[in-house]
């Protein structure tokens, strides 16, 4: 999960990753093992080579999780799933058969930064791309990992994979995407890590003036941008996942519960029951992690039982504004790997034969 610390009045984020880039076709005077810095590398697409790490509670590695899932990426890159808690120190594979990763064994995510950068000195965040021979981190940074999952592996998506950047939609997709960034995906952590009662009040107020903002432009669209699910409803879903589950108490951003927002609540059920969103939603690290871990937050650690959850699989009609998922000759991405399901007990609508979510 990215990094950030209270200073002072306000909510920071750590936004200094190691920006590396897998590219179809890099620079080889760019590449690893070259002069070029850490950080402005470039290295080869190559199907095997790479190992994404994710943790399911996070909500930046979740983006990772659904875009490799529709583009149809699990064959060329393997993935790495980190428990849902974690000290200060690093994410820890205990999850797994004698907590090591079954690809890199290793027992931390820590152990592959320290491979790449000795004392890695800043925080070790999921997801994170690492070169499998080498055994290092290639990149961390969550915003270009999808966006090359999209543009730099076309040759390995699978037949059917949905164009999540249209070129004509770019523009926009990149207005409303650091609108809901600034506002949203990263509002509620403004909210949730103030530092002081007047920080709080002015986080709060922002987050839901993007909320409404949202609710309001959801009303007459089916998704954000354009007539088909893009990788801006991505990135607004992931939070919305976890907003009735961690940030409405957890976070105290508690003007409104998501269930109470018709328009935002029927959208979000929409990209959950599609394949690629709900089936890669996992409720119970969800709440681990935030409850759990943010120690400063919840001092006792105390899980709670709630939300209900009944609800997320329930008809949506949305199909009334227009749109479809995916765009003429794109599909849904079949039934998850067996490996890489969630279990039904973390989350009630998934089909543990399949994978796949149950609709109503």
């Amino acid at each position: 999960m990215a990094q950030g610390s209270y200073v002072e009045q306000d909510f920071t984020r750590d936004t200094n990753y190691i920006g590396d880039r897998i590219l179809a076709e890099p620079d080889p005077a760019k590449g690893p093992g070259s002069d070029t810095p850490v950080g402005e590398q470039e290295w080869p697409v190559e199907a095997g080579r790479y190992h994404l790490v994710v943790a399911r509670a996070c909500p930046w590695a979740n983006r990772a999780i659904i875009v490799r899932r529709l583009l149809g990426l699990e064959g060329a890159i393997s993935m790495g799933v980190a428990g849902p808690t974690h000290d200060a120190d690093s994410w820890t594979f205990d999850l797994d058969e004698g907590h090591l990763d079954p690809v890199l064994q290793i027992p931390r995510i820590k152990d592959a930064y320290e491979a790449r950068v000795p004392g890695y000195p800043r925080g070790i965040t999921v997801p994170a791309v690492v070169d499998i021979p080498s055994g290092q981190v290639v990149t961390n940074d969550f915003p270009w990992i999808t966006y090359d999952m999209s543009g730099q592996w076309r040759d390995h998506h699978r037949e059917g994979a949905p164009d999540l950047w249209p070129d004509e939609l770019r523009a926009e997709m990149d207005e409303v995407n650091k609108r809901v960034y600034t506002e949203v995906n990263n509002g509620v952590y403004r909210c949730g890590f103030a530092g002081t009662q007047e920080s709080y009040d002015a986080a709060y107020e922002r987050l839901w003036t993007a909320m409404d903002w949202l609710e309001e432009r959801l009303s007459t669209r089916r998704y954000l941008v354009g007539e088909h699910i893009t990788e801006a409803d991505v990135r607004l879903f992931t939070t919305l996942a976890r907003f009735d589950a961690a940030y409405h108490g957890h976070f105290k951003c508690n003007r409104s519960k998501l269930t109470e927002m018709p328009v935002l609540w029927a959208y979000a059920r929409d990209l959950f029951t599609t394949p690629g969103f709900g089936d890669t939603t996992d409720f119970v690290h969800i709440k681990a992690h935030y409850y759990g871990v943010h120690r400063d937050i919840n001092p006792t650690g105390v899980v709670p039982l709630g939300p209900d959850l009944s609800g997320w699989a329930e008809p949506h009609g949305r199909e009334s504004l227009g749109g479809s998922p995916f765009a003429p000759g794109a599909t849904a991405p079949g039934p998850v790997p067996e490996r890489e399901r969630v279990p039904v007990e973390h989350n009630p609508h998934v089909d543990p034969a399949t994978g796949l979510v149950r609709t109503s």
